[in-house]
């Protein structure tokens, strides 16, 4: 499995895992291989429908909330976990 097989297997998996949540707007964010476990580690992130902003906060130039999680996929395109993940904040 190559890298762009691996994202889009965390990206389609991430989507139905979390389907009965509406997320939307699921965003690529990290790619790494772990060589000793043999399994790539893939960051998302996505939008849930209560963090989402309205247009007072876009506004106010807030920036949305969004999840992430790392995919764990091992070299057969099994999911072998999904955990939580927290990005550093961006500076303006």
């Amino acid at each position: 499995m190559d890298l762009k097989e691996a994202a889009e297997s965390a990206r389609a998996y991430v989507s139905d895992l979390f389907a009965s949540e509406e997320i939307t707007n699921i965003g690529l964010e990290e790619v790494e291989f772990d060589e000793i476990a043999a399994v790539w580690k893939i960051t998302l992130s996505f939008s849930r429908p209560w963090q989402r902003q309205g247009n007072l906060g876009a506004n106010l130039g807030l920036k949305a909330v969004r999840s992430c999680k790392v995919v764990h996929i091992d070299g057969d395109g099994h999911v072998k976990s999904v955990k939580d993940r927290v990005l550093p904040a961006i500076a303006n």
